[in-house]
C-alpha cells in the first residue's frame, strides 16, 4: 500500500490566561487574530477550570501568561490550559510565559533546597508543551531546564532605545546593582555606544529574601548620567539602595531599566520616594494604577512577542529578531 499524500492547512490560535488579559488582547492585534473564547472559572475551594469554545484539533496553539500574584494560581491556570490543548488534539503547544515562573530558584545556594525553576519546567513538558517561549530570564541556563525549544526574547533593545532616544546626549555610564549581572552592562553598553561601565559591591543573606546590602560602588560614575539595570525589580529594596550608592558616589542623575516591574508591596512607595530621574520597566506582567507613579515608564513587548510568534508560526528565525544574538 502507498502512502496517502497531503497538505495540511496551518491554524494559529492564540490562547490567554485571566492573569494579564491587556497584554494578550495587544499582542492579539499585532497578529491579527482574536484570541479564542473560552470558560474559565475558579471553584469555591479554589481549584481552576477551563474549557475552550472552539475546535484545537491540528492547531499551533501559543498559550500565553503573565504570572504575576497570586502566582502560584496563575501557573496551574496555564498548566491545565495546556493539559487541556493536549488532550483536545493541538497539534504543536507553545507557552508563552514573558516573566518565567520561580526563576530565581535556579540552583541550590544550600543543602535541601529545591531547583523550583527546572520543577516549573518539568511541570509544562508533563503537562503537554512542546515549546517555551520567555523573556529576559533571570539566568539564561533555565533555557536548559526544558527538554525542548526554548526561545528566549530580549526586551533589552526595547529598553535601551527609549534610553537612547531620551538620554541619547548625556554622558553615560551603564551600572550593574550587583557583580553578578555585569555582564548584562556589559551588553547594555554595547548597545548604547561604547559607554563605561560599573557595578555595586553588595552581600546578601540567602535566609532573608528580598533583603540586600549596598556597600560600594566599583567603577567610575563622577558626574554621570547613570543607567541603572537589571531584570526585575520586586520589593525595590536593592535597586533603591543601590541608586542611593550611586548619588553618594557622585553620580549627577540615575535611570532605571529593568524588563519585569514585579512591584511588590513596598516597592511603589519605595520607588516613588527614590531619587532616580525615571524607573523604566515593560508590561511583562501587569502593573495596576494603584502601582503607578511618577516618573515610571512602562513599555510594551506586545510587538516583540507578537513577531516570535509569527516567526515559530511560520519555522522562521526568532534569532533574526535580535541581530543574530539571541
Amino acid at each position: 500500500m502507498s502512502p496517502k499524500s497531503g497538505t495540511p492547512k496551518k491554524n494559529l490560535m492564540l490562547f490567554s490566561g485571566r492573569a494579564h488579559p491587556e497584554l494578550a488582547e495587544e499582542v492579539a492585534k499585532h497578529l491579527d487574530v482574536t484570541i479564542t473564547p473560552q470558560t474559565a472559572h475558579t471553584f469555591a475551594n479554589g481549584e481552576l477550570f477551563v474549557r475552550f469554545e472552539e475546535s484545537v484539533r491540528g492547531t499551533d496553539a501559543f498559550v500565553i501568561q503573565s504570572h504575576t500574584a497570586p502566582i502560584n494560581e496563575w501557573v496551574m491556570e496555564q498548566l491545565i490550559m495546556v493539559d487541556t490543548l493536549k488532550r483536545a488534539s493541538a497539534k504543536r503547544i507553545t507557552v508563552v510565559m514573558p516573566f518565567y515562573p520561580y526563576a530565581r530558584q535556579d540552583k541550590k545556594h544550600k543543602g535541601r533546597e529545591p531547583i523550583s525553576a527546572r520543577l516549573i519546567a518539568d511541570l509544562f513538558k508533563t503537562a503537554g508543551a512542546d515549546r517555551i517561549m520567555t523573556v529576559d530570564l533571570h539566568t539564561a541556563q533555565i533555557q536548559g531546564f526544558f527538554d525542548g525549544p526554548v526561545d528566549h526574547l530580549f526586551a533589552q533593545s526595547l529598553l535601551a532605545s527609549h534610553i537612547k532616544k531620551t538620554y541619547g546626549d548625556a554622558d553615560i555610564a551603564v551600572v550593574s546593582p550587583d557583580s553578578g549581572r555585569v555582564r548584562l552592562a556589559e551588553k547594555w553598553a554595547q548597545q548604547l555606544g561604547d559607554r563605561p561601565i560599573a557595578f555595586i559591591h553588595k552581600t546578601r543573606d540567602p535566609d532573608k529574601p528580598n533583603q540586600a546590602v549596598a556597600n560600594r560602588v566599583v567603577g567610575n560614575v563622577q558626574g554621570k548620567l547613570c543607567v541603572l539595570v537589571d531584570d526585575m525589580i520586586d520589593t525595590g529594596g536593592t535597586i533603591v539602595k543601590a541608586t542611593d550608592a550611586l548619588l553618594a558616589e557622585g553620580a549627577a542623575d540615575v535611570v532605571i531599566a529593568t524588563t519585569h516591574g514585579i512591584l511588590s508591596d513596598p516597592a511603589t512607595e519605595r520607588l516613588s520616594n527614590c531619587k532616580a530621574r525615571e524607573v523604566i520597566v515593560t508590561n511583562s506582567v501587569p502593573i495596576p494604577e494603584e502601582k503607578r507613579f511618577p516618573g515610571l515608564t512602562v513599555l510594551s513587548i506586545a510587538p516583540m512577542l507578537a513577531e516570535a510568534i509569527q516567526q515559530v508560526f511560520e519555522d522562521g528565525s526568532v534569532t533574526s529578531l535580535f541581530d543574530g544574538h539571541a
